[in-house]
């Protein structure tokens, strides 16, 4: 929830890094949502325009979140594959 409001800019002022971090945390807890946007923001799929490119990172979080069975990561995944990543 910490990493959402520092990427939307709700009550904070918007930080990358900060919402980075706290992602990195909820992921490191478990939380497959936060490990699926982890894949996300590795991906530049975070609505940043700053190209990230870690495709590879960003496969292996998504792989993480999907046995977790956040059934959006398996869908990304399923995309990802069939466009040849």
């Amino acid at each position: 929830r910490l990493a959402s409001l520092y990427h939307e800019g709700q009550g904070v002022e918007k930080n990358r890094v900060k919402t980075k971090y706290h992602m990195e945390q909820a992921a490191i807890g478990g939380h497959p949502m936060a490990r699926h946007n982890l894949g996300c923001i590795e991906c530049n799929l975070d609505g940043q325009e700053e190209a990230h490119g870690n495709i590879e990172r960003a496969k292996r979080h998504l792989i993480i979140a999907a046995v977790q069975g956040y059934d959006r990561s398996i869908e990304m995944l399923l995309a990802m594959f069939k466009d040849g990543f």
